[in-house]
């Protein structure tokens, strides 16, 4: 997998089949959600995926799925801090507003940096 989730994968509650069992899906998305602590880089997935933890669809579990194989495919990566850089802070941010086609609420992300490394 190249990215954690689809690029433009719209996710909604109105989805057709539901899970069976949510029990899984609602293990996985915990787990997921302590990964992110050194892996701020599925944040957003992991964020997104957990929306929909009181009745997850089978779309939402092939969308973890999707999440499990990305963290998979890249065991090297993680928060990562180097010793010799500018002590500098830099922080980015993106909204998408209105984004939820359930609640019409906007989704904010953020990262913060001091040097070239990701504290947040």
């Amino acid at each position: 997998m190249n990215t954690p989730i689809k690029a433009n994968l719209k996710l909604s509650l109105d989805e057709k089949e539901k899970l069976a069992d949510p029990t899984l899906y609602r293990k996985i998305i915990g787990k997921l959600q302590y990964l992110t602590i050194t892996r701020p880089y599925i944040s957003y997935s992991v964020n997104k995926l957990s929306q929909f933890l009181s009745t997850p669809r089978v779309t939402h579990m092939h969308a973890a799925q999707r999440v499990l194989q990305y963290v998979k495919s890249c065991p090297g990566q993680g928060i990562v801090f180097v010793a010799n850089t500018k002590v500098k802070l830099h922080a980015y941010t993106d909204s998408d507003w209105a984004a939820c086609p359930d609640t019409r609420r906007s989704t904010t992300s953020f990262c913060i940096f001091i040097g070239s490394s990701i504290i947040s």
